[in-house]
């Protein structure tokens, strides 16, 4: 691909050129012109462009000013440019218009960062389709007592459905990453797959468990700050082994030793 804009390391860029996948995403993203979109780093636009044909609004957040100042050059009367970090923007003064799909071909460096500005926000959208690092996109797919659940693993799905759309090769990328990536889409539940009543609590519990891997319940969680005794007590009372590892915990005994903790 010749273009006179040379791709940023700083900013994370590999810009997505296969069109095959671009249309993997669409399919994945079910769009029509009642549809409203989100996009986070449309980069050189070839997802942007097939956005516009589809959906009938279509907003972006671009870091890039060289970038953002390409896509105000299009003056396309259906496209909002927010320019900025997405990372930092104030996405509830900006998407004024829910429930939004968003798509998005992510920077390998901030995935998880904006995974969880995602969970913060989650009430703006419906439907998610991001391109991960396959790495971070087994992690998010990961089953309790593997090397790759984690954090993510347990508070992605409390909120959505997770499934794989497409493998993607370091050739549909300028530059090409040194890495595979991996499509996902995030379908939005009406409810919580659990019953959580302190979201706020329920994440420190589960950060808590994975923060020392290696360590034992009872020794991650006293470290965060848990008094034993209620600690053990809340363990015993859940029929959770204290010498178990978090990782070895469901969504399901999370949410449940959260509730016992919090007590």
């Amino acid at each position: 691909m010749k273009d006179e804009h040379q791709p940023r390391k700083r900013f994370g860029q590999n810009f997505l050129r296969d069109l095959s996948v671009v249309e993997r995403i669409l399919e994945a993203a079910r769009l029509d012109r009642n549809s409203r979109v989100l996009e986070i780093g449309p980069g050189l636009g070839a997802l942007t462009n097939r956005l516009l044909e589809l959906a009938g609004r279509v907003e972006v957040m671009e870091i890039d000013r060289d970038l953002v100042a390409r896509l105000e050059e299009r003056g396309h009367p259906r496209l909002k440019i927010h320019q900025g970090d997405a990372l930092h923007l104030p996405w509830n003064e900006l998407l004024l218009e829910p429930p939004y799909t968003l798509v998005a071909n992510l920077p390998y460096n901030i995935s998880s960062q904006i995974l969880f500005r995602i969970l913060d926000h989650r009430h703006l959208f419906g439907r998610l389709v991001l391109m991960f690092q396959k790495e971070v996109g087994e992690r998010l797919c990961a089953a309790p007592g593997t090397g790759e659940y984690g954090i993510l693993s347990v508070l992605c799905p409390l909120w959505f459905d997770i499934r794989r759309v497409v493998l993607v090769r370091p050739g549909a990328f300028f530059p090409p990453p040194k890495v595979d990536s991996v499509v996902l889409s995030f379908e939005a539940l009406a409810a919580p797959r659990v019953a959580v009543d302190d979201e706020a609590f329920f994440r420190r519990v589960v950060k808590a468990a994975f923060a020392q891997r290696r360590k034992t319940l009872r020794n991650t969680l006293k470290s965060a700050g848990f008094a034993e005794t209620d600690l053990l007590a809340a363990l015993e009372g859940c029929g959770l082994d204290p010498q178990a590892r978090g990782e070895t915990l469901s969504l399901e005994q999370f949410a449940r030793l959260a509730a016992a903790l919090r007590r």
